[in-house]
């Protein structure tokens, strides 16, 4: 009986590890392709002279770059913790610092890009003098600005907490955000510094919307720019949410913790992982990549890497 029950429980540990293995290639898989996604709309508005000389391909460029550059820190984090690897406290600190300066930057740009759309709408004739190359090179060095300072608090912090503990360089934890951000001051940082962001943010889109829908309304407005800047908007207003949403991860992992089981707590892990890390980061390729009709065309001429896509427009000409 008792060698039954070994054999049954070595079955069972032997599945579960082989659904986690698959759970995790499968949010691996569509992280990168989510990634190759990414890089390649990056690539495509980095070689068209339009898209270099617009000030909405060039807010999307830094969007799509600041966005990639998390989902590659995000990823590598994954991947640390999957693994079971341990790094230095050092080590892990620049990993997890450079992926929250990378998260910092997309609210920030989601509301100068919603701007971008309310002047574009609401004064077409003096969008050109108002968002010119320079503005909006200074306006993506501000948002810049402000990401670095909002780590220069986080690492003053840290600094000020080392003079009152003794650091372990050698983590006994895997390589998080909460491993390194330790201590309960920078849970209540967080929080006030979250509402205050997406508060702002928030306020400037729906603005933004609540006054494009004003000018819609104009016989003299173009309805169709009108209805395309406000679907923008509002799904601008979606990814700001769930960006929102991802900052709270790692807490609605520990409550989820408490109630299910290890196994259940993977599938639940990897899903979340995909949905609040990886999803929220790929949503400016769809919604420009696909939606924008100057984009599409050569994004999908590169996407398909120019071969597939000359024999098929060959062969349907």
């Amino acid at each position: 009986m008792s060698v039954l029950r070994a054999n049954v429980t070595a079955s069972l540990q032997y599945q579960a590890s082989h659904e986690l293995t698959l759970f995790g290639m499968l949010s691996v898989g569509t992280s990168c392709s989510f990634l190759y996604i990414n890089s390649i709309l990056l690539f495509t508005l980095r070689n068209k002279q339009v898209f270099c000389e617009t000030s909405r391909y060039i807010l999307l460029f830094n969007l799509l770059f600041a966005d990639t550059a998390h989902l590659v820190s995000n990823i590598l984090l994954y991947l640390l913790a999957s693994l079971r690897v341990k790094l230095t406290y050092y080590a892990c600190s620049a990993l997890v610092l450079f992926s929250v300066f990378t998260a910092i930057i997309s609210p920030f740009n989601l509301a100068v890009m919603s701007l971008e759309r309310f002047v574009a709408v609401c004064y077409p004739l003096r969008h050109a003098t108002i968002f010119t190359i320079r503005s909006t090179g200074m306006a993506i060095a501000l948002v810049w600005a402000f990401s670095f300072i909002h780590i220069l608090i986080r690492v003053s912090v840290l600094l000020y907490l080392f003079t009152k503990i003794s650091l372990n360089l050698h983590m006994n934890d895997f390589c998080s955000k909460e491993a390194v951000f330790f201590g309960a001051i920078f849970d209540d940082f967080e929080d006030v510094f979250a509402s205050t962001l997406f508060l702002s943010v928030g306020v400037v889109i729906v603005a933004s919307y609540v006054g494009v829908s004003l000018v819609a309304r104009s016989a003299s407005t173009d309805k169709a720019s009108a209805r395309k800047a406000l679907q923008t908007l509002l799904l601008h207003l979606i990814q700001l949410s769930l960006i929102l949403t991802s900052t709270m991860y790692t807490t609605i992992i520990v409550d989820i913790a408490r109630t299910v089981d290890r196994l259940a707590l993977m599938r639940i892990y990897n899903v979340c992982f995909v949905c609040l890390s990886i999803l929220p980061r790929c949503l400016s390729a769809l919604i420009y990549g696909l939606r924008d009709q100057t984009i599409r065309p050569v994004l999908m001429r590169n996407l398909c890497c120019r071969l597939g896509c000359s024999v098929f427009f060959t062969k349907s000409h």
